[in-house]
């Protein structure tokens, strides 16, 4: 469901998101340790309009790129996107996130592309995007790939 969607009836409706990160740089277990991180240095457009996007309370993939293409876990915004401090031009924003639950077990890219209900999903279309929208329908089917392994 879109924001806008939710914002007609449901003001306060989480969207869902995946960010993706090299595990070798920053990883789900080191968020886990933090208890919290701010997501800054994207730089992509698009990648960076989604991340404007991003309200407290948003659920978010985090997925390890490099040689594990995976699904890793799950945190959430933890406030509103806000302008990156370390931008010194002013366009590029930020998130707080913290760690919610690292999946049962991770859920690969290779897995993903096999389903064909994930025909349409970012992830295998635009598959360098770092900040990316998951629908309901999507987060509920990677949730239960991870149980079922």
């Amino acid at each position: 469901m879109s924001r806008s969607l939710a914002q007609a009836g449901l003001e306060s409706l989480p969207m869902n998101w995946l960010f993706k990160e090299e595990p070798s740089n920053y990883n789900y277990d080191a968020l886990a340790r933090d208890g919290k991180t701010s997501w800054t240095g994207v730089r992509n457009p698009v990648a960076q309009r989604n991340l404007r996007s991003i309200k407290k309370g948003d659920k978010i993939f985090f997925y390890h790129t490099g040689n594990e293409k995976s699904v890793i876990g799950i945190c959430r915004a933890a406030g509103d996107a806000y302008p990156d401090p370390a931008d010194r031009t002013g366009k590029l924003f930020a998130v707080d996130v913290g760690p919610v639950k690292k999946l049962r077990a991770p859920v690969t890219l290779a897995s993903i592309k096999a389903d064909r209900r994930f025909a349409t999903f970012v992830l295998t279309r635009v598959p360098r995007l770092s900040v990316m929208p998951v629908s309901d329908e999507e987060w509920r089917r990677i949730i239960e790939m991870s149980e079922q392994s």
